[in-house]
């Protein structure tokens, strides 16, 4: 330390005194106030001064620091996701279920992944190969799970002679019935809107929406709110010579998970982790509460002669003729052709949802789907 900065910390402490001397002879009732604040003021002083007086030497070692936290390669250490843990896992308890034990399942997907050891390959490539994971959970081939026009009106109590002129409306003349102010580019819809509910992988289904479930045929059922739409776009495509066919329509919350966490197993068994095979299921089976099929809104439709969930589907003339006009009864292609970066979901051209003739017509009219339909035109 220097002459001079000794000479400042001195004055600097005699000053105190002096001021504290002078307070203590006209407060003695307050002396020990004053002692306070010399002890205080002359400690903080102190302290303050030693780290100014040696303002070079910290600045020098902090730039030393700097440079080996910069420089060390465990400063930022690289988090891989195949991450080894000595600690032994028993997932032997794990049974699949119920929605508590998916859940428990959930809560691995935010860690790193378990190691392996072996691990079966064809499960891996099945996987990969479920680009469309609605069509693995459908059930169309059994026949209690479809059902045409004729069976479907019979469980409606309605005429089954779908040959009643007066029961059939045209597809053209439907056509006339669309508002015009659907296709304006101005048109707004409320998102409460039950018809336009957004259901998909980034919008789960909302804890307190409930389904108004109404029996298509057998035990088969949707929202009852789309049937009569449902049933005039089947009598107007009978008329057109076109026999659709419904299935995979209402999945609950119950069948969702169990189609899921069964895939899980299946995985975990084939020597997978549990974020591996959560990842890897949630390619073949939709994640439960991310699949319209559990509000009822959304519907497959197969025809004769062609039953296969594929692309396929597209060329047929039932095919044809829905991606021409579903959207007349209320009816959208969900998961449309050149919109798979935007939905997620592979070309599904047998997979439709309702949204009612406004925003169907909107959507058929301005070539969108419905995520795009929600950031334009939803409020």
């Amino acid at each position: 330390m220097n002459a001079s900065n000794l000479q400042r910390k001195l004055s600097h402490k005699e000053k105190i005194i002096f001021n504290v001397q002078k307070f203590n002879r006209k407060h003695k009732a307050l002396s020990f106030l004053g002692l306070a604040y010399a002890v205080i003021s002359i400690t903080g002083y102190n302290f303050l001064f030693y780290f100014y007086s040696n303002a070079k030497r910290f600045i020098s070692l902090a730039c030393i620091l700097l440079f080996f936290v910069s420089s060390s390669s465990f400063s930022y250490p690289a988090m891989s996701l195949n991450i080894s843990f000595d600690s032994d896992m028993n997932i032997d308890g794990y049974t699949g279920e119920s929605t508590d034990n998916l859940s428990a399942l959930v809560g691995y997907e935010s860690q790193a992944e378990l190691s392996v050891t072996t691990v079966d390959e064809t499960l891996i490539e099945e996987a990969m190969d479920s680009n469309n994971p609605d069509a693995n959970e459908a059930e169309h081939t059994v026949s209690d799970n479809i059902a045409n026009l004729s069976e479907i009106l019979a469980a409606t109590s309605e005429s089954s002679e779908v040959s009643d002129e007066e029961s059939i409306i045209s597809s053209e003349e439907v056509e006339q019935q669309v508002p015009l102010a659907a296709t304006m580019a101005d048109y707004s819809f409320d998102s409460d809107d039950w018809q336009i509910i957004l259901v998909n992988k980034q919008h789960p289904i909302p804890d307190d929406y409930e389904v108004q479930l109404g029996t298509i045929s057998g035990s088969m059922r949707c929202d009852e709110r789309i049937i009569s739409p449902l049933l005039e776009m089947m009598r107007a495509a009978s008329k057109d010579g076109v026999n659709l066919i419904i299935c995979s329509p209402y999945r609950d919350m119950d069948r969702q998970t169990m189609l899921f966490t069964n895939k899980v197993d299946r995985y975990m068994n084939g020597g997978m982790s549990y974020m591996e095979a959560y990842n890897l299921a949630s390619q073949a089976v939709t994640v439960p509460g991310s699949s319209e099929h559990q509000i009822g809104l959304a519907i497959d439709i197969i025809c004769d002669g062609y039953s296969s969930l594929d692309e396929g589907f597209a060329d047929t003339t039932a095919g044809k003729w829905l991606a021409d006009n579903s959207y007349k009864y209320g009816f959208i292609l969900r998961y449309p052709l050149g919109k798979e970066d935007i939905t997620s979901i592979e070309f599904e051209p047998w997979h439709f949802r309702y949204v009612g003739v406004d925003a169907a017509t909107v959507m058929y009219e301005n070539d969108i789907c419905l995520e795009e339909f929600w950031s334009t035109y939803v409020d």
